[in-house]
């Protein structure tokens, strides 16, 4: 019975001895376990699984890892997104800044430094010693203040640019927000260019209108009558009503030349021969102003291609721009120089001359020079020659001193 006893406690304890061994060594698989789940979990773009040293916790290591690998999957995918969607940032054209609680941006594209010509990169920096303007950081305050977006236009002092900025509250980060900015100095220009022009097309308008309407109304009242004012109400008719045609077509012309469709029936030409041409067709205009128009115009120059019409359209509002602005008694010159590969034809005045801050915007379209605002023209002339030299693969400019004159520079290739 004793020696029973002791047999059955002896195996009782050996079976116990052998639990306890398989606990502990699950209990240390479980502990490894933790510990390499641990481990992918810091570093799940990596590739790896689990690997099981028993057959206890085979299917609780393939859950693990089925997690793991699906887990790799979302991160890729996320990392892709954030990489497409960066790409995108970094090539649009508006700044892009994202701001911590603390007012430290977190994100900053290209656009941004351009933008804000910084040279240094926003990230990382705060957003008062970043942006230096007030108005920015009172947007972002309000924005976080109102949880609303804000929209507001401020004008940087380099530069003068406008720039329209919007701040939005991040919905994702308590005290975060988006700020998105964008440079609207090109489109304020054309909208003021759009103004100009409805104000200057307007006055041009009335001008020649009212005088048909008086000469009519004269001719109505018994001018018609008396044949030598019927005959000079009639030629004043004519002339009205040729300034309203050259009105018209110079936005038809602009228009056909800025959408592509000017063609050039290009021929070898001497360039003496289109300066005498222009002077020939403007003589009597400059004779009637009282001005002397002298022509310098090397035969020995080689010929170039050009449209002849179109270049003889250049140069005669070249010619009539000068005839405008200079006083009785003054001189126009016509002249063909060769600067290198390059033929110039030049016409030079002794007028008025162009202020120095207005020179570099005589080329735009519907622009005129403050001292020209009363005076006839719809201020398309010179845009239409910058456009026909264009077109030629030339150039185009002009120098000037105001109260001594202006010369004008028509450069084309040989």
């Amino acid at each position: 019975m004793t020696a029973l006893f002791w047999g059955a406690l002896a195996a009782l304890l050996a079976a116990l001895g052998v639990v306890f061994w398989r606990y502990r060594r699950l209990q240390n698989e479980l502990a490894r376990l933790h510990r390499e789940v641990r481990q992918q979990a810091d570093r799940l773009i990596k590739d790896g699984t689990l690997e099981t040293r028993g057959p206890e916790i085979e299917e609780a290591v393939a859950a693990i890892n089925f997690l793991l690998r699906s887990a790799r999957r979302q991160t890729a995918a996320l990392e892709s997104e954030r990489a497409r969607l960066s790409a995108v940032l970094e090539q649009i054209a508006d700044a892009v800044l994202l701001v911590a609680p603390g007012g430290q941006v977190t994100y900053a594209n290209a656009a941004a430094n351009h933008i804000f010509n910084e040279h240094a990169p926003l990230t990382g920096r705060s957003l008062a010693r970043g942006l230096r303007h007030h108005r920015i950081i009172a947007a972002w305050q309000e924005a976080l203040e109102t949880g609303e977006m804000v929209d507001t236009t401020l004008t940087m002092p380099r530069g003068r640019r406008v720039l329209r900025l919007i701040a939005v509250p991040d919905q994702a980060v308590a005290g975060g927000a988006l700020l998105l900015v964008q440079d609207v100095t090109r489109l304020r220009h054309l909208e003021q260019m759009r103004r100009n022009f409805i104000s200057n097309f307007s006055h041009e308008l009335r001008t020649p209108l009212a005088a048909l309407k008086a000469l009519a109304e004269t001719l109505q009242d018994g001018a018609l009558e008396d044949p030598p004012a019927a005959r000079r109400f009639l030629e004043r008719i004519g002339v009205e009503v040729d300034a309203l045609t050259q009105m018209s077509q110079e936005l038809l012309d602009l228009t056909r030349i800025e959408s592509g469709d000017l063609l050039l029936e290009r021929k070898d030409v001497s360039p003496g021969v289109l300066l005498h041409d222009a002077a020939a067709r403007m003589h009597i205009q400059a004779q009637r102003a009282g001005l002397r128009m002298h022509i310098k115009a090397e035969e020995t120059l080689p010929k170039i291609s050009v449209d002849r019409a179109r270049i003889s359209q250049a140069l005669l509002n070249l010619i009539h721009n000068a005839i405008k602005f200079t006083p009785r008694g003054g001189e126009i010159t016509l002249e063909t120089r060769q600067m290198g590969e390059e033929i110039w034809l030049v016409v030079q005045d002794t007028g008025v001359g162009i202020p120095a801050e207005e020179l570099p915007r005589i080329f735009e379209r519907f622009y005129k020079v403050e001292r020209a605002r009363n005076s006839s023209g719809t201020g398309l002339g010179l845009a239409i020659v910058q456009h026909i030299v264009g077109a030629h693969g030339g150039r185009v400019w002009a120098e000037s001193t105001e109260g001594h004159g202006s010369a004008f520079f028509i450069a084309i290739p040989i």
